[in-house]
């Protein structure tokens, strides 16, 4: 048996190799196709959004030109009278909701029985603050107190002070007392 090659140019096995490389073009050329194919669809949605966004811009420009003309249409005095109106309704309604009922029954069970209430004046702060300017006269200045003391211990009434007090020719305290007013909803 002879072992030795006779042939002028060796033997390789190239199939393996070229099939290597057949198998490696295709997945080069798949990824190409793909690729090719990704681009087209992300350029028409690039246009696309480039489109929209020309449209939104053009939306914006043009709402922005109305809101001028409509300030400039505005007229100040006009505003203003419509701006009063309305603080005028809303101290309205915040009249409405006020309670004299409730408001008289708290006074009823904080005041002592040596004092009465000779004057009330309620008045609706800027902010919606309730004020209660209270006009109270008492036989002296202890009942007074009392009675302050009693409208601070309640939930509704915070910062209650004495204005002004005067004695009278029969002898009573007169005393203007001011407090803030939160009635429970």
């Amino acid at each position: 048996m002879l072992r030795t090659n006779l042939s002028t140019r060796p033997f390789y096995n190239e199939r393996g190799v070229h099939g290597v490389l057949a198998a490696t073009a295709l997945i080069v050329g798949a990824f190409t196709v793909f690729n090719i194919t990704q681009l087209v669809m992300l350029t028409r949605g690039y246009s696309g959004v480039r489109s929209q966004a020309a449209a939104a811009e053009a939306r914006t420009q043009e709402l922005r030109t109305h809101a001028a003309q409509t300030r400039q249409a505005l007229d100040a005095r006009q505003l203003e009278l419509i701006s009063t109106a309305a603080r005028e309704a809303n101290t309205i309604i915040n009249q409405r909701l006020f309670s004299w009922t409730d408001l008289l029954n708290r006074f009823e069970t904080t005041l002592p029985d040596q004092a009465r209430i000779t004057s009330l004046r309620p008045r609706v702060e800027k902010d919606g603050a309730i004020t209660v300017q209270i006009t109270v006269a008492a036989r002296s200045v202890d009942d007074i107190e009392e009675f302050m003391a009693n409208l601070e211990k309640t939930a509704a009434f915070s910062d209650v002070f004495p204005v002004q007090d005067e004695h009278t020719e029969s002898g009573l305290v007169l005393a203007t007392v001011e407090g803030k007013y939160a009635p429970a909803p």
